[in-house]
Formats: C-alpha cells, structure tokens, sequence
C-alpha cells in the first residue's frame, strides 16, 4: 500500500471493538432511560447497513428483543428477501415477512410511476424495467440532471434526461416504497411496546439520502455518525455474512439494479466519504485528491456539491416548524 493510500485508511480507521461497546452501551441507555421501550425494530434489506444495525442491536440487547421486517416488493432486486432472511437468520434474530405489493397497489404507486416515464418515453410498458441515474459531478461545472433508463422485455435500453416535472413525479411515486415500509415498522414497534433504530450511515445523513417520514424516520438511529467506510470494517468485526460485505450498495428501489454512486453520489462510497472527511475537517482539495485519484479541480467540485446537498436537503433534518415555540414541558 503506498502512503497517501494509507493516509486515507487511517483517517477512517476504526477501532471496532471500542466502538461496538459504545454503541451497545447508548443503545441500552436510549432505550431505557429516554425511550423507554422493551426492544428494537429494524426494517432489514439486505444491505450493509441495516445488516450492521441489526447485528448492533442484538448485541446489545439479545436475540429476543430484537425484530427484523423483511418488506419486498414487486420492483425488489431477486436476492433481497434471501439475503435478508440470511441475515435475520445469521443473527438469531425473529424475522417478520410483510410483501408491500398490495399497499403500493392500493396507493396507485406503479401506475403514477409508469406514467411519469411514459412521458418521456411513451413506448415504456408494464413489462418494462426502468432506473433513474444522476450525471457525473466530476464531468460538469457544478449542474447535475437526472435521466431516466428504460429496458424493455426483448432488452431494448432507451435512455432519456428528465425534465424536471418528471424528475418531480418519478421521485414522489418511489417515496411511497420508504413511507410504506416506515408505517409496517411502526405498526409491529407499537404492537410490541419496541422502539424502530434507524439504519442510515453518516453520509446518507449529512447528504440528506433519505426520505422525510420514510426511511428518514426513526426513534433512534444508532449508525449515522460512522461513515460507510468504517460501516463495512465494524461489519468485518460484527461477524456480518460475506455476501452481504461483498454486494455493492444499492437502492433497492427501481425494477433495473441502481447502485447508490449512480443514483446519488457520482462517486464510490470510499471516495466519497474521504471527500466528506476531507471537507469536515478542512483538509486541502489536493490532499483529498491525491487519496482518491480525482484531480483538485474534481475534490473542489465534490466539496461544493456537497454543500449544495446540505443545503437542499436541510429540510429533511427538521422537524414541523412552529409559528411561535411552544415551552417544552420538564417531567
């Protein structure tokens, strides 16, 4: 390993044991002393992070308090409800089946969908499979679009830019997925007096990669200051099935395979945690650069695209605004 490689290993070098005791030890605290529940709920994907979450919770808490929901749906990727059962059975942990087709159905998720890609490709069919991608930060001088890529039944690829309506509309059809699972997971946490943990890692948080009362929503969120980097060596140390260490990450959310960097990031989630290291902690676009093999105009533009998401996105991290403050009251 040469040594600006090494550098950047060891700005995200996680000592994990020191770290799963703290959080083991915040997880019991949480849940005793502010929300005063018997057990966790985590709605389980499949992927790193809620792998880890689940894996987290179970330590601190044991087997038996612990509830992993598996909540595929018509668009999921083939090997999500397997690797989630992998994992809920890996970890000991009771695992509950709820397939959402049916809600979504109900909610008129796949027809609104099907028609906000209909008006950019009208041939688009039932039949057909689609994902939504983000053009390259590193390629442009700070303005991103979205297209959206279409593959019909005998194979067919059409890929076309998405205006902004549709964009618009593509967006809020997918956010039903997240809503939908959040109210499966609040409806088993209140029937069992448990608390739902959140699974999001500190780039999705800071980024704003989450869906307001979706996926956003939690009663505690016990990963979100790790970046993905250090997500992936506590999952090493946790004892994590490979194949679930292994799979890239993804949204999970359209009917084409989508990775996360394609959708959101631009950039693999190893580069772009160093970038976000780099810009909390005020280190110099050509350090970040020559850790990552992006030249410092390229960090320069991740840094700003960054800000430009924090402040997008900041109405995510709210909570209902008020007129006039209302005096919390002390018990």
């Amino acid at each position: 390993m040469n040594k600006n490689a090494q550098i950047g290993k060891d700005f995200l070098s996680l000592d994990c044991e020191a770290e799963t005791k703290k959080i083991k030890n915040e997880i019991l605290r949480i849940l005793s002393k502010q929300l005063k529940k018997r057990g966790v709920v985590v709605g389980l994907s499949g992927g790193i992070d809620s792998s880890v979450t689940v894996a987290l919770c179970q330590q601190a808490l044991g087997k038996d308090r612990v509830v992993a929901l598996l909540m595929p749906e018509l668009h999921s990727s083939d090997d999500t409800l397997e690797l989630s059962r992998m994992v809920a059975t890996h970890f000991g942990v009771q695992f509950i089946y709820e397939d959402i087709t049916q809600i979504l159905e109900a909610l008129g998720f796949y027809r609104r969908y099907n028609e906000a890609i209909k008006s950019i490709i009208p041939e688009y069919g039932n039949d057909w499979k689609s994902k939504i991608a983000t053009s390259s930060i590193l390629e442009s001088k700070g303005f991103t679009f979205f297209s959206v890529i279409a593959k019909s039944p005998e194979g067919k690829e059409i890929k076309k830019r998405l205006d902004l309506k549709s964009y618009l509309e593509v967006v809020a059809a997918t956010n039903f997925k997240q809503r939908t699972r959040k109210l499966m997971e609040y409806y088993h946490a209140d029937r069992l007096n448990y608390a739902v943990a959140g699974t999001p890692n500190r780039l999705e948080y800071d980024q704003g990669f989450f869906v307001k009362n979706g996926d956003g929503a939690a009663d505690f969120k016990p990963i979100a200051h790790l970046y993905k980097s250090q997500v992936y060596q506590l999952a090493e140390y946790l004892g994590v099935p490979p194949k679930i260490i292994k799979r890239p990450p993804t949204t999970d959310t359209y009917s084409l395979a989508q990775d996360q960097d394609e959708f959101y990031f631009s950039l693999s989630y190893a580069k772009m945690d160093l970038c976000l290291y780099g810009k909390n902690n005020n280190i110099p676009a050509e350090t970040i650069g020559s850790l990552t093999g992006l030249t410092t105009v390229q960090v320069q533009r991740v840094y700003k695209d960054i800000d430009q998401k924090r402040s997008s996105t900041k109405y995510l991290h709210l909570p209902p605004v008020l007129v006039e403050k209302v005096p919390e009251i002390v018990i």
